[in-house]
């Protein structure tokens, strides 16, 4: 899969803006266990562990979300495939710029500091510039360590916020990446992958 703009998000953006400029530092979850969420969507259940020790800041922002039950009635909005192997490629979620439930903004916690990577169930952050990310996440359908922050690349190479592990439901989770796609829907390099009927997040809570 080429490294190509695939998650820069026009909406995130424009939310981002709206909200702040600078981005907030989530409260770092205490303890280092991993804390598992499951995401109950009209395809079925999607179970993932958060890496909380790894990437505490992005997993703090991701569980007061769910927490504050702001992801009951999203949706995973978008596909991307890899051309040529349509099996592989990711799903996008998140509030799809709602901004009236929108949080403020975090800082950015590249691989090369959490030691995470892009791997087949990886749950990571969609984002424009580093520092912008909020609500909008994807799921990794096959390995991508392209999407991994890579010091020695040009322009932005910080990468994404990898920050955890599908462990259950990545049946469900190819069951949405092969949802069919409205041709004109999306802006930018997200037309063409906007889904025809996005698949609801009926609930998002942690899993006792």
């Amino acid at each position: 899969m080429k490294r190509r703009d695939l998650l820069v998000l026009p909406l995130v953006l424009a939310a981002s803006q709206a909200l702040s400029q600078t981005p907030a530092e989530a409260p770092v979850p205490t303890g280092a266990a991993p804390v598992r969420v499951r995401l109950e969507t009209s395809e079925g259940a999607i179970v993932v562990e958060l890496a909380t020790a790894q990437a505490p800041v992005t997993t703090a922002n991701f569980l007061r979300y769910v927490d504050s039950r702001r992801f009951d009635g999203a949706s995973f909005y978008r596909v991307s495939r890899a051309p040529g192997a349509p099996q592989y490629g990711m799903i996008q979620g998140g509030l799809n710029g709602d901004t009236k439930r929108l949080m403020k903004p975090i800082a950015h916690e590249p691989t090369t500091r959490t030691g995470l990577s892009h791997k087949d169930g990886t749950i990571s952050m969609g984002r424009w510039a580093p520092g912008t990310a909020t609500a909008e996440f994807f799921i990794m359908v096959g390995d991508a360590p392209e999407f991994d922050a890579d010091p020695k690349a040009k322009g932005d190479n910080a990468g994404f916020a990898a920050f955890g592990q599908v462990v259950e439901g990545m049946d469900v989770v190819r069951k949405i990446l092969a949802q069919p796609q409205s041709p004109t829907a999306g802006q930018g390099v997200m037309k063409g992958e906007m889904l025809k009927a996005p698949v609801r997040i009926l609930a998002a809570r942690r899993v006792e």
